[in-house]
């Protein structure tokens, strides 16, 4: 077999065509695939998004399925973020903001080639655009002879292997440290086998209050201003507790803003999946932060990473999740928070028990950043070797 080299040098020397993707590749609405069911399982038919989450759940529904197959892929497209995935089994989506993409045009095309050139592209999305039509699909990619494409997909198939082989047993040391996070908050905070101490349960109603942030949007933050908590930071930025915000809005939105002050927890009420709602995040600082509307500001004596741990344990997800409204974006209203029971120990109770809990996940969290890293050099890596495997000089260019 010819090396990669040597197949350009023959093949194509001076240059490839560059074409666009929407010459490439044709695309259909996903209507007749949405889900319908609200409550996911944990076998059956894969239900998929095209974001970070990817597969959300499984369907026992028999209708509606997309058929795809190792013979015959697909790479499901989120027209907002344009996030993607590659996709070579049957399936259900979760909402009509995605697009399936398969193969066009009859001439010489790897489909897998494409997928590939499309993981180079760097494009800054428009807010509330359809992607696709408006712009994704006029971007152009590279597009060499199929022998090419051929060799360049089966040297990166092989790369993706071998990394993904790698990730999955850094990500199972990391599973396992979370799950023993996980096992000994719910065990603390159940308050079962206490030596015969009482604890009071309450509704977090009665022990504290709730306000609702107010809303702005990604175009409000700048560099310097008010500190600020959107609540999209709460999955992806924050932990347990914080003592500085990630964001800043601009000083003339501080009049219309609802601010959390120290020792309230900001808990968020919007997320992709209703596993995700409610958890919370404990601010420590003595300077105030506004809150994204999608949030609510808890306010009550009790010890806030105390509460922070509570909203992160199973038995007060089992308690919200029957509240949950679940839609293109799931949400839950700060009355059906404020239903469910939280535990009520005395503060140095609280306090101790928060203590406990914050090294585990310290421990948890050191792991968590030491090996993303890890992971993150590798895909840094990966990319590079890639992006250089898909950069050809365009047929005609001086």
């Amino acid at each position: 077999m010819k090396n990669l080299e040597t197949l350009i040098q023959e093949l194509c020397p001076n240059g490839v065509e560059f074409v666009k993707l929407g010459d490439v590749l044709d695309y259909e609405q996903p209507t007749k695939y949405i889900v319908k069911c609200k409550d996911y399982q944990n076998e059956g038919m894969p239900v998929l998004t095209a974001g970070q989450t990817f597969i959300l759940g499984y369907t026992d529904e028999t209708n509606g399925i997309f058929e795809a197959s190792k013979e015959n892929p697909v790479i499901i497209f989120d027209d907002f973020t344009t996030s993607f995935h590659w996709v070579d089994f049957n399936f259900k989506v979760k909402s009509s903001a995605m697009k399936m993409l398969r193969v066009l045009s009859e001439r010489e095309v790897s489909f897998r080639f494409v997928y590939y050139a499309m993981k180079c592209i760097k494009y800054q999305t428009l807010e509330h655009s359809r992607q696709w039509i408006s712009k994704y699909s006029q971007i152009e990619i590279p597009l060499p002879p199929i022998e090419v494409q051929t060799e360049i997909v089966r040297i990166l198939d092989k790369f993706t292997s071998l990394e993904a082989e790698l990730e999955a047993e850094l990500k199972a040391e990391l599973d396992c440290r979370k799950r023993q996070y996980e096992y000994y908050r719910d065990k603390l905070l159940s308050f079962e086998n206490v030596g015969g101490q009482e604890v009071e349960w309450k509704k977090m109603s009665e022990v504290g209050t709730f306000i609702r942030g107010k809303r702005f949007v990604r175009t409000d933050i700048v560099e310097e201003g008010i500190p600020c908590i959107h609540y999209g930071d709460i999955y992806t930025y924050y932990g347990l507790a914080a003592t500085k915000a990630k964001t800043y809005l601009k000083p003339e939105k501080a009049e219309k803003m609802k601010f959390a002050s120290k020792n309230d927890v900001v808990i968020v009420g919007a997320g992709e999946n209703n596993m995700d709602i409610g958890v919370g995040v404990a601010w420590l600082s003595d300077e105030k932060v506004a809150i994204h509307d999608a949030c609510y500001i808890f306010k009550s004596k009790m010890n806030p990473r105390f509460v922070s741990h509570y909203l992160r344990g199973s038995n007060y997800h089992l308690q919200i999740k029957k509240y949950v409204c679940e839609g293109k974006i799931c949400s839950i209203s700060s009355k059906s928070i404020g239903r469910s029971l939280i535990p009520v120990p005395s503060l140095q109770e609280q306090e101790r028990i928060a203590t406990i809990l914050d090294r585990f996940e310290s421990l948890t969290t050191a792991l968590q950043s030491g090996l993303p890293a890890e992971i993150a050099a590798r895909r840094q890596q990966y990319e590079h070797y890639r992006d250089k495997l898909l950069t050809f000089k365009r047929k005609g260019a001086a």
